[in-house]
This record gives C-alpha cells, structure tokens and sequence, in this order.
C-alpha cells in the first residue's frame, strides 16, 4: 500500500509539472515586454492590438505611409484609442547599416531623432521630419530624391529639431552622434526581422511594402487587415 501510494504521488506530482509547462508556453508575453522603447509609442502598453512598424527617414515608401498618418493624426490616435490599438515605431539607420547605397542620412537622421527622444521630443521632431523630408524630398520626385539627399548634411536634420524648440544639448547630441551605438544596434535587431523598408507586423500580419502614392484610406486598409489577423 505505501508502494502503490507512493508511485501515485510522484505520478501526480509528474502530472502537475506536465500542466505547468504547458499552461507557461501557452502564456504570450505582454507587450510591455515587447516594445523597443516607449517613447517611441502611442497607445496603450497592454492593447490588445499591437502594431510595428519599421522605418528609416530616407526610406521614401516609409516616409509615404507616415506622412498619410501625420497628414490624418487625429483621425490616426482615434483609430488607436477605438480600436485598442498598441502603435510602435522603431527608428534606425537600417538603410546605412543594410541598404544597397548606404545613404549617409540614414545615419544622420536617426541619431537625430534619438537625439530629439532623450529630450522628450521624440514626436514632435519625428513627425516634424516626416512631413519636412516629404515636402521637400519625396513628394515631387519619388524614390530619385534620395540622390538629391546626399547633399544635405546633419545642419538640415539639426535645423528640423530647432523647429521643435531643441536646443544647444540636441546639437551637441547630433554633432557627436552620441546615440549612434544603440541607433546601430537597433538596426541591427531590425535585420534579424526584416529584410526591407518599410516592413509592418500589424498583429500576425505583415504587408508587402507601400506605395508612394499611398493614402490614409491605404493605411486604414493595412490597419484594418491587421485587427483580422
């Protein structure tokens, strides 16, 4: 009897650990253990609904769909607050790092916008540079301007932050590209996930790209795919 009731215990006890593993692999982290850096987010950290989505401010395509979403911004953090949407930029020089050119102003603009994120204006310079790199850029002459970008240097990126009331610290920042290691390591990270720009993981689903002449009706339309996923 003390045999049998022994074996019963390590069985049951075998048992329980079984279902403990199974309930731990069951369980999905949460976004907040996800994010790359909250100040690059909008929403709520624990959403149901979690969108990412990879840029490069010289990436024109990328430049294209955020620029439709900073042209419809309210419109933008109404669909996020009714739909329990999580929303996460994650900002690199990817296309310094990975590209086939190496445009010098990947590097240059994101370390500028990390620059902007450290005096908590990350949003203000971010959508600042979006529209200001499309307007002058982008809007006239497509995926051929990034040869007229090279020609500009980190005084075009530092004029962007002065607009947005930073200071004598962001030009220091810039100008000695002190974040360049964490902007470096993030693209980086960016490669092991993706081998392209602009690349989008809306939920489970991840759309092919952007057009340039893509609309906030077009980005509605990825988002919407996204909450179906």
């Amino acid at each position: 009897m003390k045999r049998a009731a022994s074996i019963i215990g390590i069985v049951a006890v075998i048992i329980v650990l079984f279902a403990a593993i199974i309930a731990s692999m069951n369980v999905k982290p949460s976004n907040s253990e996800k994010i790359w850096d909250e100040a690059m987010i909008i929403g709520n950290p624990e959403a149901k609904n979690y969108f990412v989505v990879y840029s490069d401010l010289v990436c024109p395509y990328c430049i294209a769909f955020e620029n439709a979403i900073v042209e419809h911004e309210e419109e933008f953090k109404q669909y996020l607050e009714d739909n329990d949407v999580l929303f996460e930029v994650r900002v690199s020089d990817f296309l310094y790092e990975y590209g086939e050119t190496n445009p010098i102003n990947s590097k240059y603009s994101a370390v500028a916008t990390y620059c902007a994120r450290n005096e908590g204006k990350f949003w203000d310079y971010y959508n600042l540079a979006i529209t200001t790199v499309w307007n002058d850029y982008f809007k006239a002459s497509g995926k051929s301007a990034l040869s007229a970008m090279s020609k500009i240097d980190k005084k075009y990126w530092i004029g962007i932050g002065k607009k947005v009331g930073l200071g004598n610290d962001f030009v220091s920042c810039v100008e000695n590209d002190e974040p360049l290691e964490e902007v470096q390591q993030n693209a980086k990270k960016t490669a092991k996930l993706v081998t392209g720009l602009p690349a989008f993981k809306l939920n489970s689903y991840s759309p092919p790209g952007f057009s340039l002449e893509g609309t906030w009706e077009d980005v509605k339309a990825y988002f919407d795919y996204g909450l179906k996923s």
